[in-house]
């Protein structure tokens, strides 16, 4: 009878996540996954089928602690549109603190793997997708409240701040200093409120 694998699979996935954001896909090996994990390469093939599949996992648990993060924001703001700012700037904080300038795991994913894994980039594009629909809603409360103009069109914004968000992971990765992310947080900021 085979033995039960036992670990705590969000402990697992953190490690995971980790190598693979540090790393990337490609050059990440298993042998660093197994030092990581703590897992060894039985355990883990038995548990997520291959690399890809624990990376996968690694993606969904960082895009699900990325939902959890954007939902707090705009739950706890006083209204939707300070929801919003609360949020960009809680990316933004993120980002100056992290000296390594790895940049955001599920932007620096698609543009790893947009070549070369559908299911990889499928994945990566859901996580992001479900955050945009999240600024969408909460545009469209701002709207019906009257804190930005009847004109603006939910999903247009919403895909506005998001790709401004992905710029500014790439201009972390790029090892800008903390005043060039404030300032671009100042201007989309600023954008938002004109």
């Amino acid at each position: 009878m085979a033995r039960t694998i036992e670990f705590d699979r969000n402990q697992v996935l953190e490690r995971a996540t980790e190598v693979f954001w540090r790393d990337g896909f490609c050059k990440t090996s298993v042998s660093s996954l197994v030092e990581a994990t703590r897992l060894n390469p039985g355990s883990i093939y038995s548990a997520f089928k291959s690399k890809e599949g624990l990376f996968l996992a690694a993606l969904e648990h960082y895009g699900q602690r990325t939902i959890r993060k954007a939902r707090q924001c705009l739950d706890e703001a006083q209204s939707p549109l300070d929801g919003i700012k609360r949020f960009l700037g809680r990316i933004a904080e993120d980002m100056i603190g992290d000296r390594s300038h790895r940049g955001c795991f599920l932007v620096n994913t698609i543009l790893e793997m947009s070549p070369h894994s559908k299911k990889v980039q499928e994945k990566a594009t859901q996580q992001l997708n479900v955050v945009e629909a999240l600024l969408a809603d909460a545009v469209g409360e701002a709207i019906k409240r009257g804190e930005l103009s009847p004109r603006t069109r939910p999903e247009v914004l919403a895909r506005f701040v998001m790709v401004n968000i992905w710029g500014m992971h790439v201009l972390s990765k790029t090892g800008a200093d903390d005043k060039s992310i404030r300032q671009q947080l100042a201007v989309l900021v600023n954008c938002l409120e004109a």
